[in-house]
C-alpha cells in the first residue's frame, strides 16, 4: 500500500503501465570548440521539434477535450519559448562546452532549485511543468519516445489500463483518451499540479505525489487507486479486490444519482437556500462550474494569467490581455456573480528570478503586500477587472490582508483605478463590492476593521489553517499535523462567520474544506451560506446540504465548539452526518 496526495474522488482498478522517463543519466561530456555551435543548432532543432509538437497537440484537440488542457499546452508552449529554455542553455554550451542533454539538464535542475524556495503550493508545482517542457526536448535529443499499448479492445471484461509514471504532462494525457484509461499515479505532483486539474476536469481517480511508486510498481500489476483517499494498493489480495469492486461499482449508482441534482436548487430540509460556487483557473473552467450547477464563481485565481511570465517582469500580462481573461469569464457566466482574486503571488515567487529569495518565504512580502509594493503593476490589474465588470457582475477579492492600513491603502488604489480609467473614458461598475480573504489569523481575530471597511469576506481555509498551526502544508514532515478540525482552527472559523452575519454582509468558505462532503453540516451548523469549491465537488456538496436539517444539527455544532480535543472533535463531526 502506497500513500500519497488524493486529488480526484473515485476508485480505479487496473493493470499498471509504465511510463518511463526520458533518461536523466545522460552523457555528459563536452564538446571541444569547433562543434559548439554544431552542438548549440541540435539543442535548437529539438527546441523547434517540440514546438511544433505541441502546436500539432493543440491544433488536433477533439472538441470533446477539457479546456483545461488547451491551456495547460499553451502554457508549456509558453515556457518553451521563454529564454531561460531558449537561450541559457544555449549559453552554457557556448561557454561550458557542454553537450546539448546535459546543457538542458543543468539549467533545469537550477530552476527547480529555484522554485523549491516557493513557498505557495500552486506556483511551487508549477516547477514540474518546466521538467515536462524539458523532458520533451530530451525525448527528441535521445531519440527516444513514450510507447503506448494498443488501443483497449472493447469487451469489458478485459482489465483496464492504469497509468504509472514520475509524472504526466496534460499533453500526454490526451494520448490517453482512445485508451482504457481509467486512473493514473504519479511520483511528482500535489492538489494544484496540471495533472491533478485535468484528473479532476476528467473526473478520472488519480493519486499525485507518491515518491517512488513507478519504481515500486511493475509493468502489468495489478492496481487499485483509492481517489479519495489518496492510496494505492499494488497486487491486492483477491478479497480485497472484490471489496474494491463492490465499492467501485457503488460509487457509479451513486454519481448517477447525483448527475440528477444538478438543476435541484442548494436548499436545506428547513428551507435555507444555501449558495454553492466554483473555484476556477481559467475562463473555460466556467463551463464545467455552469454544468455542475454552480450560481457563480467564489473564486477566479487570477495567478494563472501570469504564470508563463515568470522570470520576465517586462513581459507580464498587459491590462488588455488580463481583461479579455476577466471579460470572458463574466460573459461565460451569463450574469452570475464572478469574484476575482487579485494576484496572489510574492517574494518567496518572485515575477523576476533575479529577485533575492525571502528567508521565510510565508511571512514574507506576498499577495496584496507585493501588489502594494509594486503598484504599477496593481493598478493594472486592477484597471482590467474593473474594466471587465461593466460587462456582468464581479467581487473584487483581496489577498493576506491583516493591517487597517493595508486595506486603506487598496481601497485609495481601487478609487485610482477608477480616476484613470474615466480619464480615458473606460466603462466599469463604481460599486464593485469589495472583499478580503480571511487567511491570516490576525485578520479572523480583528473582524471589526474589515466589516468597517469592506463588502464582503471569504475564508481561505488553506492559508487559515497552515497560520494558525504553524505547518507547511507541502511538508511531508508535518504534513500530518495539518488538521481543519483543530479547536483554534473552528474557532476563527466560527467567530469569522459569526461576524458576518451579525454584520449583514456574506461570508464564503473557498479554501478545500468547502468541497469536503464530510465538513458540509459542520460549516452549515455554524452558520455557512456560501461554500465556493473546485466545480466536481459541487454535486456531492449539494446532496448533503439536500439532506440536512440545520435546526437539527445547531445544537451538536454548539456542543463541538465548546470541544478542545481532536479526537471527541472528530467523532462529533462524524456523527453529525447521520443527523
Amino acid at each position: 500500500m502506497l500513500h500519497g496526495i488524493p486529488v480526484s474522488r473515485g476508485i480505479a482498478i487496473g493493470r499498471a503501465h509504465l511510463l518511463r522517463p526520458a533518461a536523466r543519466d545522460v552523457k555528459h561530456y563536452l564538446v571541444p570548440e569547433e562543434r559548439v555551435e554544431a552542438e548549440v543548432q541540435r539543442l535548437v532543432d529539438a527546441i523547434n521539434a517540440v514546438n511544433r509538437e505541441l502546436q500539432t497537440v493543440r491544433r488536433d484537440l477533439p472538441p470533446d477535450a477539457p479546456s483545461e488542457l488547451a491551456a495547460f499546452i499553451d502554457v508549456h508552449a509558453l515556457i518553451l519559448s521563454d529564454p531561460i529554455i531558449a537561450e541559457e542553455p544555449l549559453k552554457i554550451i557556448r561557454t561550458r562546452h557542454y553537450n546539448a542533454e546535459w546543457a538542458l539538464l543543468t539549467q533545469i535542475d537550477e530552476l527547480s532549485a529555484q522554485f523549491d524556495e516557493i513557498e505557495d503550493e500552486y506556483l511551487r508545482e508549477r516547477k514540474n511543468d518546466i521538467g515536462q517542457v524539458g523532458e520533451r526536448v530530451l525525448k527528441i535529443l535521445t531519440g527516444s519516445a513514450t510507447v503506448l499499448p494498443p488501443s483497449a479492445p472493447s469487451d469489458e471484461s478485459l482489465p483496464q489500463m492504469i497509468v504509472v509514471a514520475h509524472d504526466i504532462s496534460p499533453a500526454d494525457m490526451l494520448q490517453f483518451r482512445d485508451r482504457a484509461f481509467v486512473g493514473f499515479v504519479t511520483d511528482l505532483g500535489g492538489q494544484n499540479s496540471h495533472t491533478a486539474i485535468v484528473a479532476r476536469s476528467l473526473d478520472i481517480p488519480a493519486a499525485v505525489g507518491m515518491s517512488n511508486a513507478s519504481t515500486l510498481i511493475a509493468e502489468d500489476d495489478w492496481v487499485i487507486i483509492d481517489g479519495d483517499a489518496g492510496i494505492v494498493i499494488v497486487e491486492p489480495a483477491p478479497v480485497v479486490l472484490e471489496q474494491y469492486r463492490e465499492a467501485q461499482a457503488q460509487l457509479i449508482r451513486e454519481r448517477k444519482k447525483l448527475g440528477k441534482l444538478k438543476k435541484t436548487p442548494a436548499v436545506t430540509r428547513d428551507g435555507t437556500r444555501i449558495h454553492l460556487l466554483a473555484n476556477i483557473e481559467l475562463p473555460e473552467d466556467c463551463a464545467a462550474a455552469l454544468d455542475a450547477g454552480a450560481v457563480g464563481v467564489g473564486l477566479f485565481r487570477s495567478e494563472f494569467l501570469f504564470m508563463g511570465h515568470t522570470g520576465q517582469a517586462s513581459r507580464l500580462p498587459s491590462e488588455d490581455e488580463q481583461f479579455e481573461s476577466y471579460r470572458k469569464a463574466v460573459v461565460a457566466m451569463k450574469g452570475r456573480p464572478v469574484t476575482i482574486r487579485t494576484l496572489d503571488i510574492g517574494a518567496d515567487k518572485p515575477l523576476d528570478k533575479d529577485e533575492e529569495t525571502a528567508l521565510n518565504p510565508a511571512l514574507g512580502l506576498r499577495a496584496i503586500r507585493y501588489c502594494l509594493a509594486e503598484p504599477q503593476m496593481f493598478l493594472t490589474q486592477l484597471r482590467a477587472i474593473l474594466r471587465a465588470s461593466a460587462y456582468g457582475p464581479i467581487n473584487l477579492l483581496i489577498p493576506m490582508l491583516a493591517h487597517a492600513f493595508e486595506i486603506d491603502q487598496t481601497l485609495a488604489m481601487i478609487e485610482q483605478a477608477k480616476v484613470q480609467l474615466r480619464a480615458v473614458k473606460k466603462k466599469f461598475d463604481p460599486n464593485i463590492p469589495v472583499g478580503a480573504m480571511i487567511e491570516i489569523p490576525a485578520a479572523a481575530l480583528t473582524l471589526p476593521l474589515f466589516i468597517k471597511r469592506l463588502n464582503f469576506l471569504s475564508i481561505g481555509t488553506n492559508d487559515l489553517i497552515q497560520y494558525t498551526l504553524a505547518i507547511d502544508r507541502v511538508d511531508h514532515e508535518v504534513a500530518h499535523l495539518y488538521n481543519p478540525l483543530h479547536p483554534a482552527v473552528l474557532q476563527l472559523l466560527h467567530m469569522t462567520i459569526s461576524a458576518g452575519a451579525k454584520a449583514g454582509i456574506p461570508v464564503a468558505v473557498c479554501g478545500e474544506i468547502a468541497g469536503d462532503p464530510k465538513l458540509t453540516r459542520l460549516l452549515l451548523g455554524m452558520g455557512l451560506r456560501e461554500f465556493s469549491m473546485h466545480p466536481a465537488q459541487v454535486l456531492a456538496v449539494k446532496q448533503e446540504i439536500l439532506n440536512t436539517d440545520i435546526d437539527l444539527i445547531e445544537p451538536a455544532v454548539k456542543r463541538i465548539l465548546k470541544t478542545f480535543e481532536a479526537p471527541s472533535i472528530a467523532d462529533a463531526v462524524e456523527r453529525l452526518r447521520l443527523l
